[in-house]
């Protein structure tokens, strides 16, 4: 069997940009509920699609807003957006999927937590984690646990991760760490870009294994000596941004593999799509 779980604050984005506007019959916005709906259909619409997760960040701010004052909150978000947050949580598990609303922990690692469960079992051949994250490439194994940009329809498997960012899964966090991700408000170290870290990781992996002194370095990169001495100076920041983008395996998913085999909506699915206004999607299991 398959598993597949996805990034369920992703994809309610997506559709909150790329899906035309909808309002229930109570006048609330809707539009990017119903299309975050018909995208999971259209998951486990897949010959391999049996076993999913869903994934949610239930709050916007999680344990490592305490560690670092610059990482992402809501500020800033689009009041119409957020209201659909729990919407989007109702939705999903109408439609009968497993979710995991995190609280303390934010979706990508119920995901990593997940993938890092369920790759042990015996019976579980592939892991799709179904966002196109740059955060989740660390989870990567081989071609055993891939990453999936459903949007572009690219599959990241090990070799996939190093081809995309120059550096394997496991240096993605140290990745991070030096070019930032302004996505989760990680700054990064200046100077370093996506080639220099990606050829200096290469060869090095993790941050405190790049030598100090960079005419001991066996790779050319440039400017080589203003990145040293950027590094040197923020090397506990480093470290710090470094801890931030690092996926936690222990998120509190609660569910076993076995509840994670999609059979079908629950009886709240007619209910919640009256009150959201949207007739078609129980059609479809009529």
């Amino acid at each position: 069997m398959n598993v597949h779980v996805v990034d369920g604050t992703y994809e309610l984005f997506r559709h909150y940009f790329g899906a035309p506007p909808s309002q229930a019959p109570d006048g609330q916005e809707v539009g990017a509920v119903r299309g975050f709906m018909r995208t999971l259909l259209s998951l486990v619409k897949q010959d391999d699609c049996t076993h999913v997760g869903v994934a949610f960040d239930h709050t916007i701010e999680s344990f490592r807003n305490e560690l670092f004052d610059g990482y992402k909150t809501g500020e800033g978000m689009d009041p119409v957006l957020f209201a659909q947050f729990p919407l989007a949580e109702r939705a999903a598990a109408a439609l009968g999927f497993a979710i995991w609303p995190m609280v303390d922990f934010e979706a990508d690692d119920a995901l990593a937590t997940a993938a890092a469960r369920f790759k042990e079992e015996k019976e579980v051949e592939r892991i799709f984690i179904c966002t196109p994250d740059k955060d989740l490439a660390q989870c990567v194994d081989g071609d055993r646990v891939v990453c999936v940009d459903r949007r572009r329809k690219k599959t990241f498997d090990r070799d996939g991760v190093f081809e995309k960012y120059g550096v394997w899964p496991e240096s993605i966090p140290d990745y991070l760490a030096l070019v930032g991700d302004s996505a989760d408000g990680i700054p990064g170290v200046p100077r370093w870009g996506q080639k220099s870290a990606g050829a200096v990781l290469a060869r090095y992996k993790r941050l405190e294994d790049i030598p100090t002194n960079p005419g001991a370095w066996d790779v050319k990169v440039r400017s080589a000596k203003t990145l040293a001495e950027n590094l040197q100076s923020m090397r506990e920041e480093a470290l710090l941004y470094r801890k931030l983008a690092t996926l936690r395996t222990d998120a509190p998913v609660a569910h076993e593999l076995h509840e994670l085999l999609w059979s079908g909506p629950t009886d709240d699915l007619i209910p919640f799509c009256e009150k959201i206004g949207d007739a078609r999607i129980p059609a479809r299991f009529a």
